[in-house]
């Protein structure tokens, strides 16, 4: 087996606590040109020096995989290919270096492309009635869930302390949780008929009104939501402080990010789901029946499992609708979304729409040869009246194909063999067989013959 390159990924890591080259190497005993080496990957790295890298920088191994690095890799890509910035191709090995050399000034172009699209899209006139600009909180929110890899000890640590003292097992903690809320805080829950909403609390009147339509582990997870607005709100805010978001409506979706986040691990306690998760090598279904959940928190709740020292099995997370629009979205797996524009359509989450209900599994092969175990399937929400369609959408996760084993949906499949090649976006891509492609890459010029119908959509040069 190969030894791990790690090289740009320790140099960020180093750089960030301030350590020289010189100071690091004495720290794990080897010289500097050693290190000098590592860093710009002409040297592997043994388990041994991996195991002291770890305790010296005081990081999860994990940190090492060079996941935030390849993101920021495939942000740039996808920038720098924007026609309207008018550059030639970049080469890889200058994108590597930007993201691994300088990370916070690829971030910063990275923010300044959003600014432009904005700016682009209200000169197009979209914009408000009002004349008010569009900000795009959902963007700065996820980007906060992101850098956070949506793990937050404080949160945690709060909803097992309230977990303890509700000592409730899944099957009694809708009960415990409703029963905490009247003895605690005054607060009486109701389930009956509510116009145009799922939820709504009376602050004055103490009452907390749930949708006759939710489903029971829906209800259970709006009463623990308004139990963690009730108690959590002060551990949110600390969080929440120090990001200052940009906007008024950013900071409320990631208020509101983040007691969704806290409700899911009071419902679902970090330990025992980890260990189950294990068990169970992550069957939904299975955990969803012994957690008293929904498919889609238990989803979510995979994607969560990131505390040091114990950390699950890294997947990323997607939630999309049939239009294509992403309202959720992370990847603890290293999975490189697209930012701006669709995604692709040969890839399983949008296969997915095509047999509601039913698991779709897929092996995703990206151009640069990196591989997924993908899953999906349609989730349905309750219709407020007749008449009106269900909101459908798909919630798709997936790991890297190497812990491919660890998960049960990876059973009797050829690993090597059953592999769909997707990409990142159509103008990403550099497949000139694909016969699903929507518009040829922009960094490649078309080929045109009125002689020849092509097979493919698009023709280019590649």
């Amino acid at each position: 087996m190969a030894r791990p390159l790690i090289g740009r990924t320790l140099r960020r890591l180093r750089q960030e606590q301030n350590l020289t080259q010189q100071a690091l190497a004495a720290r794990l005993g080897i010289s500097a040109s050693y290190l000098n080496l590592i860093e710009h990957d002409q040297r592997g790295v043994t388990a041994a020096l991996l195991i002291k890298l770890g305790h010296t920088l005081q990081i999860d191994l994990a940190a090492l995989s060079g996941a935030e690095e390849r993101q920021l890799e495939g942000g740039l890509r996808e920038v720098l290919a924007d026609p309207l910035l008018g550059l030639e191709e970049l080469p890889e090995e200058e994108m590597r270096i930007l993201s691994g050399s300088a990370p916070n000034a690829a971030r910063a172009m990275l923010a300044l492309y959003r600014a432009l699209r904005v700016a682009r899209e209200d000169s197009s006139g979209i914009a408000l009635p009002s004349g008010r600009r569009i900000l795009l909180p959902t963007e700065e929110a996820r980007d906060f869930f992101s850098d956070h890899a949506n793990c937050f000890p404080a949160l945690e640590e709060m909803a097992e302390a309230i977990g303890g003292e509700l000592a409730a097992s899944p099957s009694e903690l809708n009960h415990a949780i409703a029963e905490r809320l009247r003895q605690r805080h005054g607060v009486r829950v109701r389930v009956g008929p509510l116009e145009g909403s799922l939820r709504r609390y009376d602050p004055a009147a103490r009452l907390l009104d749930l949708s006759e339509s939710l489903p029971r582990e829906s209800r259970g997870f709006q009463m623990a939501f308004q139990l963690m607005l009730l108690e959590a709100r002060e551990a949110v805010e600390g969080i929440l402080g120090p990001a200052a978001p940009s906007t008024p409506e950013a900071t409320a979706l990631i208020r509101i990010g983040l007691l969704n986040y806290a409700a899911g691990a009071l419902i679902m306690p970090y330990a025992p789901f980890l260990e189950a998760a294990r068990a169970l090598r992550h069957d939904l279904d299975l955990l969803a029946a012994r957690f008293g959940v929904s498919y889609e928190q238990v989803a979510h709740r995979l994607s969560t499992l990131q505390r040091e020292g114990a950390r699950g099995l890294p997947f990323f997370f997607l939630r999309v609708d049939p239009a294509g629009n992403v309202d959720k979205r992370f990847s603890a797996a290293g999975y490189p979304f697209a930012r701006f524009g669709g995604s692709c359509p040969r890839w399983v989450v949008h296969t997915a729409f095509a047999t509601p209900g039913s698991l779709r599994v897929q092996i995703a092969e990206l151009p640069d040869g990196a591989a997924f175990l993908c899953f999906a399937r349609t989730v349905t929400g309750p219709a407020l009246r007749w008449g009106e369609p269900a909101p459908v959408q798909v919630v798709a996760m997936g790991c890297d194909l190497g812990r491919a084993a660890e998960v049960a949906y990876a059973d009797g499949l050829d690993l090597e063999r059953a592999r769909t090649g997707i990409g990142l976006s159509c103008r990403l891509c550099d497949r000139a067989d694909c016969r699903s492609r929507a518009f040829p890459p922009l960094e490649h010029r078309l080929t045109l013959d009125p002689n020849e119908e092509s097979a493919t959509p698009w023709r280019f040069e590649k």
